[in-house]
């Protein structure tokens, strides 16, 4: 998925024909197709099976947090796999980490620990993590706080309502760049609450907390 790996040009079909002919059987047999057995294929011309094995390639130099969510573990979605990542940095201390640890990230219960614990501990995971290593496919994460001067690190913003210019991502990305993370509960740890239009339960909870409330003009204020 776009989310995931984003191989442009494999679809379910492409997919099919593959299994069918035996060229994989894994996840990983992806990254050890050749140009002559696409070609061979009745979908497949010259150009289109150039441009699945770039895809492929590419696909290699992904950030770590698009290989974690593409491994199916329960309830790891985009942004868990993300604060997985930005709290272990590999993948290698994600798959020795324990439940403990794990539960530690704000945002994870004991069930997303446990089933993180529980993934890596299944042989064919382990068996594909290692394969996809040997292929090259990158291990590593790469902050996405490069770049930005780390102003908003340690702090925690959760958005609610409808912002006036910006919209939902827009805003997770400027903070995410500046080393903030993005909840989607207030609680005690939310340092800001950026609110727009029709705001609800989230605004009324950070007032009753006393959380600093900030608007969109605000957010941007802070951050240049």
């Amino acid at each position: 998925s776009k989310d995931a790996m984003n191989i442009d040009g494999l679809g379910p079909a492409i997919v099919q024909v593959l299994l069918e002919k035996e060229l994989i059987k894994s996840v990983a047999d992806l990254y050890c197709i050749e140009y002559d057995q696409l070609e061979s294929l009745e979908r497949f011309a010259e150009k289109s099976a150039k441009n699945l094995l770039k895809a492929i390639e590419n696909s290699k130099s992904n950030n770590l947090d698009r290989l974690l969510f593409a491994l199916g573990i329960r309830n790891i979605g985009v942004k868990a796999a993300r604060l997985l990542c930005e709290k272990f940095g590999n993948i290698d201390s994600i798959m020795n980490a324990d439940a403990e640890e794990i539960s530690e990230i704000d945002g994870f219960g004991n069930v997303m620990a446990e089933n993180v614990v529980k993934a890596f501990k299944e042989t064919h995971r382990i068996e594909l993590v290692n394969r996809l290593r040997e292929y090259g496919v990158n291990m590593i994460y790469r902050s996405s706080v490069s770049g930005g001067d780390g102003r908003f690190k340690g702090k925690t913003f959760v958005l609610t309502g409808t912002l006036p210019t910006m919209k939902r991502k827009e805003a997770q990305s400027l903070i995410e760049k500046l080393g903030g993370k993005v909840s989607s509960s207030v609680s005690k740890k939310t340092d800001y609450v950026v609110a727009g239009e029709d705001a609800g339960s989230k605004l009324v909870k950070a007032q009753e907390l006393g959380i600093e409330i900030i608007s969109e003009q605000e957010l941007i204020n802070i951050s240049m």
